[in-house]
């Protein structure tokens, strides 16, 4: 047997004792599930994964072994633990889904869960269908988007968010959704960290996670006012951190930070040299607090925006991304690849409507808003009063488990989103302001009901 060979068959063997290995860690992280489970503990303990950090960098420091991939392997491996020690649980979605079918069987459900706007698009999406097959927008397009909506977009963009920027900053993508999933997979390499502050939209997690990126959670509180600390920020930060995610106006808070700690958020970013995705969706639902992150003008910023919120077309899957040209390129790559190009009857129509006035859907939501936080004073709610979006994230006085609140009152015409989709929040509970007032008040009277049952 030749050197290269012994050495190969070496090496193959450790891989087979690795894989054994990795068998027994994963078959006792179940374990640790299921006692987490039982005892109503979170899946993550960011002071125990530090600690275990620590000891790794010590034995690193030992054997003279590189530490930024040995921390890659080891996040490689926590982030599996967390795949198999979450538990099914309700989330918006799986609420959402429950009542669809309950809706099917002949029961009347209050959608409180979901935030979809129940307006109707501008009159020009109805008035552009007939004229999609005229105007030839129907056939194999440029990956980043029809030239003239990109172009739309910037001008939009420029003229509502306070920056400059042109179409070559400008990628369409099928939903702001799909946008965080392309910055995340194209951005960040296999175990990276991601910092998030939760409570946040579930979906930043699952994307980072199945991109196998590490995610690092900062846990905002209703007494702090759903504000993160300078000092929790910093200590998330490695020599792995690669990114911070934001989200203001949030979902499911409606908060919007102030001024001075967005910008010392910047200046972490910076002196870290951090990628910024900034999630603006709810642009549209905010009060004057709200800046949009192209404010910065930081090179490494990415926002992303959606026609779903503002225009209230959520089944069209129109969205777009905003970033430096090169970071743009980048996404595209991995979008080209995933599917070709957003289709073009679809980008006609938000390309059409981009500046229709849609200020009304706004006055009528933030009076939904002011309507429901009423509502949920006289019943005793904790929240903070919102700043903007479509939501409010409310706590029982006596602390309901609210994902068996969700399932009870399904049963008596309601849906809500159970606070553990955002985080380890299963005491609170998101209910959305996209219904009429009618509808609102007798959802809620359902809840005070329920809940004066529990």
């Amino acid at each position: 047997m030749s050197d290269i060979e012994k050495l190969r068959s070496e090496m193959e063997k450790i891989t087979a004792d690795m894989l054994k290995l990795l068998k027994t860690r994963t078959d006792i992280a179940k374990e640790i599930g299921n006692i987490k489970n039982e005892q109503g503990l979170g899946v993550t303990d960011e002071s125990r994964e530090d600690e275990l950090k620590n000891k790794m960098m010590q034995i690193c420091d030992q054997m003279g072994f590189d530490k930024s991939l040995a921390t890659r392997f080891l996040n490689f491996l926590l982030n599996e633990s967390v795949k198999v020690q979450l538990p099914e649980s309700q989330t918006h979605l799986t609420i959402f889904l429950k009542a669809k079918e309950l809706e099917r069987q002949g029961k009347k459900i209050i959608h409180l869960e979901v935030g979809e706007p129940d307006f109707k698009p501008p009159e020009t999406v109805r008035n552009s269908l007939s004229e999609i097959y005229d105007a030839g927008f129907g056939k194999y397009g440029p990956v980043k988007g029809i030239p003239e909506f990109r172009d739309a977009i910037a001008a939009f963009v420029s003229d509502n968010f306070g920056c400059k920027i042109n179409s070559e900053n400008v990628m369409v993508v099928p939903g702001a959704r799909f946008g965080v999933f392309l910055a995340f997979s194209t951005l960040l390499n296999y175990g990276d960290e991601v910092i998030i502050i939760e409570p946040a939209w579930p979906a930043y997690r699952q994307c980072a996670i199945n991109s196998g990126v590490k995610v690092r959670s900062i846990k905002t509180t209703l007494e702090g006012k759903w504000e993160p600390s300078l000092e929790q920020i910093n200590s998330s930060i490695n020599n792995n951190t690669k990114m911070i995610v934001l989200n203001y106006p949030n979902n499911p808070t409606g908060k919007i930070i102030s001024k001075d700690l967005m910008d010392s958020i910047f200046e972490i970013a910076k002196k870290n040299d951090l990628y910024i995705l900034s999630d603006e969706i709810y642009s549209n639902y905010s009060n004057e607090k709200w800046k949009s992150v192209l404010t910065y003008n930081y090179e490494k910023s990415i926002i992303t925006q959606s026609f779903s919120k503002s225009h209230s077309m959520t089944g069209y899957r129109i969205g777009y991304a905003i970033s430096s040209s090169k970071i743009i390129e980048k996404m595209a790559k991995l979008q080209a690849l995933c599917l070709t190009n957003v289709a073009e009857p679809i980008q006609f129509l938000a390309m059409k409507s981009i500046n229709d006035d849609v200020s009304n859907n706004t006055r009528i939501m933030n009076e939904r808003l002011t309507i429901l936080s009423e509502l949920a004073k006289s019943m005793e709610l904790e929240f903070e009063i919102p700043d903007g979006a479509m939501y409010i994230f409310a706590r029982t006085k006596s602390n309901i488990n609210t994902s068996e609140l969700a399932e009870k009152l399904l049963e008596h015409g309601l849906a809500i989103a159970p606070g553990n989709a955002f985080g380890e929040y299963k005491h609170f509970f998101r209910i959305s302001a996209c219904v009429e007032k009618e509808k609102l008040i007798e959802g809620m009277d359902i809840l005070k009901a329920s809940t004066n049952d529990m």
